[in-house]
């Protein structure tokens, strides 16, 4: 059972009456790619401009909470053509809304209590794992779930851990440019596994549409 008509049958019903285009793999990771990463930055811009005043007045998981809702609120317009057919914007708020929300608890949970490079991975793992757990159930492609959830885990951690180390690097020339240095890393990395994530979601749909 899917959730807001994304199963493949009613995703490849919408995309036939609108004669929508259907995105290759390699497009859906560019424009996941290309979107996510300005999502990012501009998601990255209340911790590293003004970190210090919301640790004082909203604390750690406030802050975190609040760059959660910048992702959450410019991720339509960039991202929501990585679901097939009219009426995608929508469906992708309602959808990443939830998922964002479900791994960015994960996320901050695997944090606060592990800390480190530890606290990240269980965080970045356990994030993945709800993600890929709704968009399977909203796309109904329990089939791909595996596939769905390295494709999220190993691209958003190879962009993640990547930007720490740029971050790291760069800190002491620029703490500004630094910081958000990791933003467009991550968005790159999470991106591409968001693009990609959505393409293998929508496989069925792509396969009912094929020319028979």
């Amino acid at each position: 059972m899917s959730w807001f008509q994304l199963d493949p049958e009613s995703i490849a019903q919408r995309v036939r009456s609108a004669d929508a285009p259907v995105p290759s793999a390699a497009a859906s990771v560019i424009r996941g790619l290309i979107g996510f990463t300005i999502v990012s930055v501009a998601g990255f811009v209340p911790w590293a401009v003004f970190g210090k005043w919301f640790y004082r007045n909203i604390g750690e998981a406030g802050l975190y909470t609040l760059c959660a809702l910048v992702f959450i609120f410019l991720s339509g317009p960039f991202m929501h053509r990585l679901i097939l057919g009219p009426g995608s914007l929508v469906r992708f708020y309602v959808l990443f809304g939830l998922a964002f929300t479900a791994y960015s608890i994960a996320w901050i949970v695997g944090w606060m209590v592990l800390r480190g490079h530890p606290g990240s991975f269980v965080g970045l793992f356990a994030g993945a794992l709800v993600m890929a757990a709704i968009f399977a159930a909203a796309f109904d492609a329990w089939a791909s779930f595996v596939k769905i959830l390295f494709a999220l885990f190993v691209l958003n951690a190879l962009g993640y851990f990547a930007g720490g180390v740029v971050e790291g690097a760069l800190i002491r020339q620029n703490r500004l440019a630094a910081m958000l240095s990791w933003g467009v890393c991550y968005g790159l990395g999470f991106g591409a596994g968001l693009g990609l994530a959505f393409h293998l979601c929508q496989s069925r749909a792509r396969a009912l549409l094929a020319p028979r």
